[in-house]
């Protein structure tokens, strides 16, 4: 079955950069697109990044410059790499995977275009 595992959160302090992970299996990785979302307390689920089976990655307005992810077909990982982080940054990070799709789309932000998520790992950004 598909399973998706996020890794790599913990506490940061403001500024600081850190890389989490969503490790997939179950799926044939490389045909599908995968993306990160992030809740926050009392929130609704935000759209973080997109990236296509050829490695294009579309991005949030609000992800542009502060986050990179890099999906790695040889590992079957997909990775978010944030910097400068803030309090406003805390938040649940989830990855997801669509049940079809290799191309992220005009829709690409929409939670319901995605049919499988991880856990979550959770990031805190506090002094």
């Amino acid at each position: 079955q598909v399973q998706l595992v996020e890794s790599g959160g913990g506490l940061v302090q403001p500024g600081e950069s850190l890389t989490i992970s969503c490790k997939a299996s179950g799926f044939t990785f490389e045909y599908y697109m995968l993306a990160w979302f992030r809740q926050a307390p009392g929130k609704q689920r935000e759209a973080i990044s997109c990236s296509s089976v050829d490695g294009r990655t579309r991005y949030a307005d609000s992800a542009k410059g502060h986050f990179t992810a890099v999906r790695d077909n040889t590992r079957n990982i997909v990775s978010l790499t944030m910097n400068s982080l803030q309090s406003e940054d805390t938040a649940v990070y989830f990855c997801a995977t669509p049940e079809r799709g290799a191309y992220c789309g005009q829709r690409w932000a929409a939670v319901t275009e995605y049919d499988y998520w991880g856990q979550g790992t959770q990031v805190t950004v506090s002094s």
